[in-house]
């Protein structure tokens, strides 16, 4: 979990916040169901949460599904760990492949603006970084999971604030209004991050649709053609997969540093089984793929920003992201 773009590299948790780790164990729907999985009610909870910072450092603490504790000192690359769960916290080097100037200028356009090469947003900026390790055994037999991570105020009442589970569904195709004649007045992304990832509330479900329908069909349209025909309902062949926003992720299955991500979606829709583990790796360049799919269904070319890798690559050495850039650039007024 990585959260406060443009953190410096003294810069800390919230003692305010509580950071989360949900799983749920998901079942394979029928091949080519909108909607890959069924979703288990049985939870997986890991929580952390970080003392206020004291002269510099700082402790914290995460429990682990069984209520047992794992304590660790923040920056400490070894992390913390006991009961299957290992733990690190820090500020790192931003590890997120993607031109994101040339996405806005293409939703803002109606053109593909990617240039190769491209380039990371402000590359070299950081990130306050969360990683959590967990032994499957605590999965409790689950094969197949979905993974979402979550912040929420921390006190009596746990309001969730924020909530990610595939990368730049809120950016890319919740947040533009323009193109969404339903609710074009609407701002939905706070509402979304409201939600529940694993079961959506009725009462904003239909403007999700509406808007997920908008986007998908603009983003589908960039190339002249129509690769994703709505269905009799009007809703693009997408919207259900990406309303699920939730990381799924095969314990079975080998680790891919490539190419795992969607795998175990892409395939289902297919019919057919698939062969990685799923979830995403750190140094996937994973916009490639969304964009591929968005705009040409895999029918096309690659649909690439011109960015394929991270200027410091995560590692496959505990915590994985790399030490935090000590002088990194400075925000922009407007982002």
């Amino acid at each position: 979990m990585n959260t406060l773009p443009f953190a410096k590299p003294s810069d800390r948790l919230s003692d305010g916040l509580v950071y989360r780790f949900r799983l749920r164990p998901l079942t394979l729907r029928a091949p080519g169901d909108p909607a890959p999985f069924d979703v288990g009610s049985e939870e997986l909870v890991v929580d952390c949460v970080f003392s206020s910072p004291n002269g510099g450092g700082q402790e914290g603490t995460c429990t682990t599904p069984e209520g047992a504790t794992v304590s660790f000192a923040v920056n400490d690359p070894e992390g913390g760990s006991g009961s299957g769960v290992r733990a690190f916290a820090g500020p790192r080097w931003d590890p997120f492949i993607m031109d994101a100037p040339a996405a806005l200028k293409t939703i803002a356009t109606g053109e593909l603006a990617f240039t190769d090469p491209g380039s990371i947003f402000l590359d070299g900026k950081n990130v306050l970084s969360l990683v959590v390790e967990l032994d499957a055994a605590l999965l409790d037999g689950a094969d197949l999971v979905g993974v979402v991570a979550e912040t929420l105020t921390r006190g009596v009442f746990n309001v969730r604030i924020e909530r990610v589970g595939r990368p730049e569904v809120k950016n890319l195709m919740l947040a533009p209004k323009q193109f969404d004649p339903v609710n074009r007045d609407l701002e939905i992304r706070d509402l979304y991050n409201l939600e529940d990832a694993f079961h959506l509330g009725g009462a904003y479900r239909g403007a999700y649709r509406a808007r997920l329908n908008a986007n998908l069909a603009f983003w589908d349209g960039l190339d002249g053609k129509t690769d994703w025909p709505a269905n009799g309902n009007g809703d693009h062949p997408l919207t259900e997969l990406v309303l699920g926003d939730f990381l799924a992720v095969d314990v079975t299955k080998p680790y891919a540093e490539n190419g795992s991500f969607l795998e175990i979606e892409l395939a289902a829709r297919r019919g057919e089984a698939h062969e990685t583990c799923g979830g995403r790796a750190p140094n996937d360049d994973v916009m490639d793929l969304i964009f591929t799919q968005l705009v040409n269904g895999g029918n096309g070319p690659v649909i690439s920003d011109g960015v394929d890798q991270s200027s410091r690559p995560a590692s496959r050495a505990f915590p994985y992201l790399s030490p935090p850039n000590p002088d990194p650039p400075e925000p922009p007024e407007h982002i």
